[in-house]
This record gives C-alpha cells, sequence and structure tokens, in this order.
C-alpha cells in the first residue's frame, strides 16, 4: 500500500495538470468543458498506457514460489487491484471531477502566474535543457557516465536473500553429547542460564526447554536445547548498539562453554532457516556420499575450512555418531552346532528385551496392550542378556553367550537422506558480510582445501539456495515482462526508435536503485528486486507521457529544437509531482524502525534512488537524444498534415 500510495495518484496528476495548463493558455471564449475534454483526451492514452506497464512490469511477482512468493505475491495482486481502479478514477471521474471543480484563472495566460516554485525550477531549468538540446552529446555523455557509475557501485554490493529481521527477542539452541542425561542436560542449560543473564544485563528473562516431545513437526532429543532469551528496549542496551553486535558477543562469550555448542538467532529466523532446508542457521553445507566414515571425515574438513572464512559463527556439523547401543552378532556356527536357526535367537530377544504383546486391558473406553517382556535388571546389562536361555531342538538350553558375540558400541546417532543419497550437514550463520559473498570466499576455500573422492559432492542450501532460486526465476521472467512491455509500447506510438527511446529510462533507473542501496550500506536482495521491478513501471510511465508530448508539439508543425525545449518545459511540473508523489509515499518505509522495517526498507530504497535518476533521464536526456528518435513522427507527419493539425 504504501509504494501504490505515490502511483495511484499519478493518472490524477497528470490529467489534472494538463486541464489547469490548458486553461491558462487557451481561449477564454472557448466553452469550458470543451477545454477540459480537449485536455483530457490529449493525455488520456499515455496514462492508460502508463498505468497498463505499471500493472504489467508487476508480473515477476505473480511467479515467485516458497517464502519469497508468500511475502511479495500479495503486493503484486495488491498493486494490479489499486492501478486498476487509479486508472478507472483518472480517466472516467476525474474529468467530470475537473469540469466541477476547476475554473479559469482570472489572467489566463502569462508564465508570470505559475506558482512560485514553479517559476524558479523553470527558470534554472531551462537554460540547463537549452544546452543539452543544443549539445546531444553532452547529455549521452552524462548518461553514459551514470551508467559506468552505477556498474562499478553494482560490484561493490553485497547480496543476500532477505534482510534479517530484529525481532526484539533471541533463541539460543545449544547441543550437548549425545549420551547426555536428561538431568546432566538440565544442570548444562541452567549454567547457561546463570551466565548470560550475569553477563549481559540486557537480558531480562532466560525460559529453557531441554528435548522436544513427538507433539509438534519436529521431536527433539535431551541432548538438544532452546533457550528463549527476552530483551530490554534497544534504547537501553549497554553491552551493544545493535543486535547483530549482541550476537557476536554472545557468541564469543559462549564458544567455549563446557558440555554445549550455542547456535544464536531468532525465533522467527531459525523456523524459517529450520523449514527451508531442515537445518538451524542461515546456510546448511550438504556433504553427499555413501562411506558415513568418508562423510564424517570431508564434513570436519569443511567444518575446519570454513571456521576460517571471515563472518562465519556457530559453526557445527550433524552429530552423527556418539549413541551408545547394544550390538549383537549371531554366531552361524556356534547355532549349526546347536541346530539352532538365527530366526529362533531374534525371536527370543525381541521378546526378552523389546516385549511381545500377550493381550489387551480395558479400562473403560481406552484399552491398553499388556507387553510380556524380562525383568529390567535381567535386561538392562550386557551380562544379563548373555544368560537369556535359547532352546534348542533337543531341548538344552544354551546362554545367548554362547551363540553371539555381544558388544557395547558408538554407533550412529542418525544416517540422514535426501534423494535417496546419505549427507551430512555442516551449518554456520553469518554476521558481519552479506551471504552472497561469504558462499563464494567459501566455496573457493572448500575447493582449493578439500578434495572430495570421485562420487562425493559438496551443496549449499538454507538462505543462499532460496536467493539462487528467486533469481534465476526473475532471470527468466523479467526480460519476457520487457519484451511485453516494449510491444505495447511499439504498438501505441507505431515507432520502433520511439518505444526504444523510452525503455532508456530502465537503465538511468538502475543506477539510482543501485547507488542508493550502496549509499546506505544494504544488500542486494529479493526486496530490492522487488523495488527495482516497481521502478520500471514508475520509470517508463514518465517516460511515455513527455515523448508523447514531444510527438504532439512535432505534429502541430513546431521546430524540432523548439519542440524539445518547450516540451520538456511544460512538462517539468507533471514528471516532478508523479516522482515526487511517488518518492514521499515511501520515504515512511525508509525511515521506519519497526519490526519488518528490514524488509522494507531495501524496496524502498532503490525505488526512490532509481526515481532520482531516471527523472534527470526523462527531463535532460530524452529531450536532448529525441530528435535522433523522431523519425516516424516526422513521417507521420508528412503524410497526414490536415488530420494531425486538426487535433
Amino acid at each position: 500500500l504504501a509504494i501504490a500510495l505515490g502511483l495511484l495518484v499519478d493518472g490524477a496528476v497528470v490529467m489534472v495538470e494538463n486541464v489547469d495548463r490548458t486553461l491558462r493558455e487557451e481561449d477564454p471564449d472557448e466553452p469550458l468543458p470543451h477545454v477540459i475534454l480537449r485536455a483530457c483526451v490529449e493525455v488520456a492514452r499515455p496514462i492508460v498506457l502508463s498505468l497498463l506497464i505499471i500493472v504489467i512490469v508487476f508480473l515477476p511477482l505473480f511467479t515467485l514460489q516458497g517464502v519469497e512468493g508468500k511475502t511479495f505475491r500479495p503486493l503484486a495482486q495488491t498493486m494490479a487491484l489499486g492501478m486498476f481502479g487509479s486508472l478507472l478514477f483518472a480517466v472516467f471521474l476525474a474529468p467530470v471531477l475537473a469540469s466541477l471543480l476547476m475554473r479559469r484563472p482570472r489572467h489566463a495566460s502569462g508564465e508570470h502566474k505559475e506558482f512560485v516554485v514553479v517559476r524558479w525550477m523553470l527558470a534554472a531549468y531551462r537554460p540547463l535543457v537549452t544546452y543539452f538540446v543544443r549539445k546531444p552529446f553532452a547529455a549521452m555523455g552524462l548518461a553514459l557516465g551514470l551508467l559506468v557509475a552505477g556498474g562499478l557501485l553494482f560490484t561493490r554490493l553485497g547480496s543476500e536473500f532477505v534482510p534479517r529481521l530484529n525481532e526484539g527477542d533471541l533463541l539460543v539452541r545449544a547441543t550437548m553429547a549425545p549420551s547426555i542425561s536428561l538431568e546432566e542436560a538440565r544442570d548444562t542449560m541452567l549454567r547457561f542460564e546463570r551466565r548470560i543473564m550475569a553477563k549481559f544485563p540486557e537480558v531480562t528473562t532466560v525460559v529453557t526447554r531441554v528435548g522436544r516431545g513427538e507433539v509438534g513437526a519436529h521431536a527433539d532429543p535431551v541432548n538438544s536445547g532452546e533457550a528463549f532469551v527476552a530483551l530490554m528496549a534497544q534504547d537501553r542496551w549497554k553491552t551493544a548498539k545493535t543486535p547483530e553486535e549482541l550476537f557476536d558477543k554472545m557468541s564469543d562469550e559462549f564458544r567455549n562453554f563446557p558440555g554445549a555448542a550455542f547456535n544464536f538467532t531468532q525465533p522467527i529466523a531459525a523456523a524459517v532457516d529450520e523449514l527451508i532446508s531442515g537445518s538451524k542457521a542461515d546456510l546448511a553445507i550438504k556433504i553427499f556420499g555413501q562411506d558415513m566414515e568418508v562423510l564424517k571425515q570431508k564434513a570436519a574438513e569443511v567444518e575446519a575450512v570454513i571456521r576460517t572464512v571471515p563472518g562465519a559463527t556457530d559453526i557445527q556439523k550433524d552429530q552423527v555418531t556418539g549413541t551408545p547401543q547394544v550390538r549383537i552378532t549371531v554366531d552361524r556356527q556356534a547355532i549349526a552346532r546347536h541346530g539352532i536357526n538365527v530366526e529362533n535367537v531374534q525371536r527370543i530377544l525381541q521378546t526378552a528385551v523389546g516385549g511381545e504383546k500377550a493381550g489387551q486391558i480395558f479400562e473403560g473406553i481406552p484399552r491398553c496392550d499388556i507387553v510380556v517382556r524380562y525383568a529390567y535388571g535381567s535386561r538392562s546389562t550386557l551380562e544379563g542378556i548373555g544368560r537369556i536361555l535359547v532352546a534348542a531342538p533337543g531341548g538344552q538350553k544354551v546362554p545367548l553367550s554362547d551363540l553371539a558375540k555381544i558388544e557395547e558400541i558408538v554407533g550412529p546417532r542418525q544416517i540422514t537422506r535426501e534423494d535417496n543419497q546419505r549427507f551430512i550437514t555442516v551449518q554456520c550463520n553469518v554476521r558481519g558480510r552479506d551471504i552472497g559473498s561469504f558462499v563464494r570466499d567459501g566455496q573457493k576455500a572448500i575447493e582449493e582445501k578439500v578434495k572430495m573422492p570421485p562420487g562425493y559432492l559438496v551443496n549449499w542450501g538454507g538462505q543462499f539456495k532460496l536467493q539462487q532460486e528467486a533469481n534465476k526465476r526473475l532471470a527468466l521472467v523479467v526480460p519476457v515482462t520487457l519484451l511485453i512491455v516494449f510491444l505495447l509500447l511499439f504498438s501505441a506510438f507505431s515507432s520502433l526508435k520511439n518505444s526504444l527511446l523510452i525503455l532508456l529510462n530502465i537503465p538511468l533507473a538502475l543506477v539510482g536503485g543501485v547507488a542508493g542501496l550502496w549509499v546506505t550500506g544494504q544488500n542486494l536482495s529479493v526486496p530490492a528486486s522487488v523495488g527495482f521491478i516497481a521502478l520500471f513501471g514508475i520509470a517508463l510511465a514518465n517516460g511515455m507521457v513527455l515523448v508523447t508530448y514531444l510527438n504532439q508539439l512535432l505534429r502541430e508543425g513546431v521546430p524540432m529544437e523548439e519542440t524539445c525545449i518547450r516540451g520538456a518545459c511544460l512538462r517539468l511540473r507533471p514528471v516532478l509531482m508523479t516522482a515526487m508523489a511517488a518518492g514521499l509515499g515511501l520515504v515512511p518505509m525508509v525511515l521506519s524502525h519497526g519490526t519488518g522495517s528490514e524488509v522494507q526498507r531495501p524496496l524502498a530504497t532503490v525505488v526512490i534512488g532509481g526515481l532520482v535518476t531516471s527523472t534527470v533521464l526523462t527531463l535532460l536526456v530524452i529531450p536532448a537524444v529525441y530528435r535522433w528518435f523522431s523519425i516516424a513522427v516526422e513521417k507521420e507527419n508528412n503524410h497526414q498534415p490536415k488530420a494531425e493539425g486538426s487535433r
């Protein structure tokens, strides 16, 4: 809605401004309805086309999927419906209201009756546009200089999926030894609570949960803990000034905490990260292969390499081992001597240790199974299991220790698969830099220092994967959308050169958006890409209104140089008004510091920065180079002089 606020009035601004100008310039004896009708018809077509183009450029947002689709598809729907409503108002209701509310000024002619601010702007603008019209190569030099500067700044931008939200609270995930008991896990988390409360006065409350029951989406064992840390208002912080700095200091404080490894994040961010890739951090580096021992070795190597990359924090690899297990290996030669088969041994083990259903007991409506198995002392130790008797066909009772090898081992805690391939994940958070450059440095370091055996590969997941998927989709859909816009412009102007001239607005609009991100220290992200898409429509709309009026002056027989200067001066006011309306509507998004403002700010910054450079192009470069793109209009003027002159 904030983006649409400025755009919704664009059509009405152009319509009312043209009516006002026409009322001041035309014959005072002409009937007022005729003047208003002629003024509205004059700009109706460019208004309709410009608003339709704004709707069309938002088509790429409808193709977004996943998290980015859920976030930005409602924006596209709101914009499309809002612009259609704005179109109806500008074309049908605004002319009627103009005829009812607008009157001729007492002194209908004379530039001195312009508003004083407009007169000042025209006094500064007319010599400037005259200079560029007479020296078009200077305008081209200005445009090329801006493009080169924008290209250089673009190489300095970082990249990320979505800026990290400041949720106001923390979620600290603790990972302890797989064999830890519930009591020891509780004591470890209590020591963590006392230490974080003592070291960081910003913390007001800590609520800890050890393990997670099988009642939600994910179950966690007792060696996994979560601490919800409530913080006081940020303006009262003493240890750090920003959440990023506070995370860094907490990570440093608990890096060598005995018995646990910690991951500092936020509740919503943690839930999103876990939904995206199953990991609990910003990035998930997945090593795929067949042999678990090789996977463990390569995961350890990757973990060591990632620790050397600047910006990496909270680095952890999956705990795939560390669970005590009892392994019973049947001695086939021994059971063959006694005439016992493997199935009998396994069935007796299942009954003695695991239990066997012997019936049910009814307690009203609920029913409970009756499970029979050995007493705890007879099945809880290796010696007790070894004394389990197995019946032989001859009636002998043979101890299990004579028929199998019973040993205690440290076995795998988990085996994870994706697309039927085993993998181990190394996860980490990124602080102090953008994710895009971190991944590039990490990929380069792993390629140089970790040699993967044949059949083993490394994939990067998490937010980086989402960013790449969104960029690939936009890289395909945005050019198709621009092609549709070009075809629409060509069908409206019947001129290839006019269409290309209007499309020249896009590169310089991009320059302003890139410069805005660089100046404010923000990264290129999906919200910034959405801002660039919105910018396309605004820049094209302003250029189309100006080119339409220049074509009209040329058809009326006005000389080329005068056409460029007069048309630019007459369109100065509506172009500035529409640009300022769109920009001012986004100022609250730039200045906001509430929850969620981190996602809105790149979008608004791109649009405001792009409006500056696209307005410069519209008011200076287009009039200067218009003579090179007006051949089709001149031919039309030669073919239809009377029809155009009578308009």
